[in-house]
């Protein structure tokens, strides 16, 4: 399949401004893109490039595409690293509107994290890393402008917990999809346990999780967790069009306003959560009778 690419593919690396303009010889591009888009194959994306950012600079968007066609795009050292930078650069740029987070490898998303890199580290890189790919999905879900996970192929685990941390999620009705950790004995590490049930509610996300259950784009768009499902084209990239069509509805509504809206649901959702912790050392309190212990303000 060709790769997902608008405008200029930019690899990422840590001496790169992931946010750079294009040049003006490549401007032809971005205003084909604006209409139609621009395809290139492949060949045209560099295979070292673990992640590759396209910047659609007239309108704003900038598309992070996962590139690990060797691991099923499983989430590695490097991965979260090269991630990690470029959420970090995003934070800063005011002049982005829009962040899709796809896959440009045909019929996987993200397969979760890299159990054959993970086998291999010391015991004392595990913690650290599992560290630093929790903050990973902190930092994407605290970006303040709107995000969008393109889920074209299989989104399980870790690679589920990225899409959920976006705002809006659409995926190809033949994605699959799921929390399957329990099935290696162990549990979604990287936030899922808190996301899913925020998404799709307590006893839902529990059934999930607990049976490990795999979803397709259609079933989990009737449980809310994800926004739209739709029918998987010829090139695997449907989820990905729907989310740039998604995106240029976003672009003309004002930017402050949506990062405003943004972080005010997203500090309702918190303090409703707060809230509830709240109560609940009240009731505890009551229960043990002995004075309720309350943290913050």
């Amino acid at each position: 399949m060709a790769a997902l690419v608008r405008c200029r593919v930019l690899g990422v690396r840590r001496s790169d401004n992931v946010l750079r303009a294009f040049p003006p010889k490549r401007a032809h591009c971005a205003r084909q893109a604006c209409s139609v888009g621009v395809r290139l194959s492949s060949s045209d994306v560099k295979s070292g490039d673990d992640l590759i950012v396209t910047v659609l600079v007239c309108l704003g968007i900038v598309v992070l595409g996962i590139n690990r066609p060797q691991s099923k795009n499983a989430i590695s050292k490097n991965l979260v690293t090269m991630m990690s930078e470029a959420v970090e650069s995003l934070k800063k740029d005011n002049k982005v509107r829009t962040v899709i987070l796809c896959s440009m490898v045909p019929g996987i998303f993200c397969a979760g994290a890299d159990l054959k890199e993970r086998a291999q580290m010391q015991q004392s890189e595990v913690g650290p890393f599992v560290t630093k790919a929790r903050t990973l999905i902190t930092e994407l879900g605290a970006l303040p402008m709107p995000t969008i996970a393109a889920i074209d192929g299989a989104a399980l685990g870790g690679g589920l917990e990225m899409a959920l941390a976006c705002d809006i999620r659409v995926a190809a009705s033949s994605a699959k999809m799921g929390l399957v950790e329990t099935k290696l004995a162990i549990i979604p590490d990287a936030g899922g346990t808190q996301l899913l049930p925020r998404t799709v509610g307590v006893s839902v996300a529990k059934e999930l999780i607990f049976v490990a259950r795999v979803l397709s784009g259609d079933e989990a768009k009737s449980l809310g967790l994800v926004n739209h499902a739709v029918e998987q084209n010829k090139t695997g990239d449907a989820a990905y069009l729907r989310a740039l069509d998604l995106a240029r509805e976003i672009i003309p509504q004002g930017p402050i306003a949506i990062r405003i809206a943004k972080l005010a649901i997203n500090q309702g959702i918190e303090l409703q959560h707060s809230s509830d912790i709240y109560r609940l050392e009240g009731l505890l309190a009551f229960k043990e009778k002995r004075p309720p212990h309350y943290n913050g303000e």
